[in-house]
């Protein structure tokens, strides 16, 4: 039986829903979905500039959790960039 996931804390919902590359319409697009707490990562240590400790204590999660949600979240974002997919 899989450890039950702890809650994880963000500040607030996105102020945008949606990026979408103005190259060419959006349907038909494919889409890269980035989790709430993904963005949040990344809006703690990359806009933020919070060390991964400091940024993991304010969502309630481990160092090495933290780790992985902001590697999985800047995979996404790096797929949606290159490929032109909608984030």
């Amino acid at each position: 039986m899989p450890r039950p996931r702890k809650m994880r804390w963000v500040q607030g919902r996105p102020v945008v829903a949606a990026f979408v590359p103005n190259q060419m319409p959006p349907w038909g697009r494919e889409e890269a979905l980035l989790p709430v707490e993904g963005l949040e990562a990344i809006r703690l240590v990359d806009y933020q500039g919070l060390d991964q400790e400091a940024a993991a204590a304010m969502m309630n999660v481990s160092r090495q959790t933290l780790g992985r949600i902001l590697a999985e979240a800047r995979a996404v974002v790096a797929d949606a960039l290159i490929m032109g997919k909608i984030l």
